[in-house]
């Protein structure tokens, strides 16, 4: 379906493709897992829809479609994607990519396909997300095919690795297959904070899992590289301390995990109470809280909970079976000389030196701000580093100034 969206230079014609139906926890059980023997990136079906995107965007008519994709544990599942793309236009050639939002969800309410349709998810959420739309309305403007999916699957297993990034790449190919494009289009994935995840485990995860694609360029930025480096710098801040209990729950539902027998009366009430919730709204609301808060007194090191440590081990980016075969560009905030105030700057680092001793071309990236203003230089480095590898221009990166970084060792297990 062709309509007209306004992104403030230039009106561009869309087609829009989303899901159909945006499914919660409980309402992904109700529609049923798919049948196995389908295809990762199968489309299952559609339903027009209404779309906006920024905040004075005309609504246009839309399709809803939905694609199987496969869990954190191996499990078929469907999932949701939102496709943006140009009207068809002489001698241009269609490229995809696939924003990757830092919807950061516990509740279906936080879910693009819901946000981009009007759908209400909070003030702090939905101002979030009109800064994301004018963002994919800036790549749509590029003339590129823009594909936002719900990667965090229909029960919201928010930083699960494996199973975003699958969940993206699934959504490449479902994207191809509805607008009729063959795998030999090029792709690119941007993502932010909780996209990163996504992003960065589906660079890791290409070359295995959906081999046909031809992937050209990852942008990632903000990166969660290590949980437990990442919950430990976080443990007592008065704003981002407030992102545990969400982590904690996100990993528990994609593991099948018992979280809540480890858990402190007071950490059963802010897990329930982030059970539903888009993380953002949350930040700030419980300042000095500690991991030790969280857990009974006999767990109050949950690292050393066997366990916990395997999830987290599992989550350590760089452990995927491959590894990256395109140019990366790979940023960081730095603002108290440890990290953004959420992830840890030199873990970022060891990444891309990691990636860079693989033969991987990457442009390593160090912004002077905190988390959320990072965010704001790389965002429109982005677009640019795309350009640049849509057009074939030659890359090297910066791999021989990259800092030496901060070791990724595991968590010890005992067995």
């Amino acid at each position: 379906m062709i309509a007209e969206v306004s992104t403030g230079r230039k009106a561009v014609g869309v087609f829009l493709v989303v899901a159909l139906a945006v499914f919660g926890p409980s309402g992904a059980s109700a529609q049923g897992a798919p049948p196995a023997d389908l295809a990762p990136g199968a489309v299952l079906a559609t339903e027009p829809v209404h779309v906006s995107l920024g905040p004075a965007a005309t609504p246009v008519t839309a399709t809803r479609v939905t694609y199987r994709t496969t869990d954190q544990l191996g499990h078929p599942e469907a999932d949701v994607t939102t496709v943006i793309a140009p009207s068809p236009l002489s001698g241009v050639l269609p490229r995809i990519v696939g924003y990757l939002s830092f919807y950061d969800g516990l509740g279906a309410k936080c879910d693009p396909s819901n946000t981009l349709t009007g759908g209400d998810a909070g003030p702090a959420t939905d101002s979030q997300a009109t800064e994301e739309e004018l963002l994919i309305a800036f790549y749509v403007a590029n003339g590129w095919i823009v594909t936002v999916p719900d990667f965090e699957g229909p029960h919201l297993h928010w930083m699960a690795g494996r199973e975003s990034g699958q969940s993206t790449l699934d959504a490449i190919r479902a994207t191809e297959s509805v607008l009729g494009l063959g795998t030999t289009t090029q792709v690119a994935l941007s993502g932010y904070s909780g996209g990163a995840v996504a992003a960065d485990w589906a660079s890791e995860l290409a070359p295995s899992y959906a081999p046909e694609l031809t992937l050209s360029a990852v942008a990632e930025g903000g990166i969660p590289v290590d949980y437990a480096h990442l919950f430990s710098y976080v443990s007592g801040d008065a704003v981002f301390g407030a992102s545990m209990p969400g982590i904690l729950l996100g990993l528990a539902r994609a593991y099948h995990y018992p979280l809540q027998r480890y858990l402190s009366p007071y950490g059963k009430k802010l897990v329930h109470a982030e059970s539903d919730t888009c993380i953002t709204e949350d930040f700030g609301r419980y300042p000095g809280l500690t991991m030790a808060k969280l857990f009974r007194a006999r767990y109050r090191d949950p690292f050393a909970v066997p366990g916990l440590a395997r999830i987290f081990n599992d989550q350590i980016m760089g452990r995927a079976p491959g590894h990256p075969l395109v140019p990366l560009l790979m940023g960081i905030g730095d603002i108290d000389g440890f990290g953004d105030g959420v992830m840890r700057t030199a873990d970022v680092e060891t990444l891309a030196r990691e990636y860079c001793r693989d033969g991987v071309a990457v442009e390593f990236r160090r912004y002077g701000a905190g988390h959320e203003a990072a965010g704001i230089y790389f965002d429109p480095q982005s677009a640019a580093f795309f350009q640049g590898r849509f057009n074939g221009i030659p890359f090297k990166g910066n791999c021989g100034s990259i800092p030496p970084g901060d070791p990724l060792t595991p968590l010890p297990v005992e067995r």
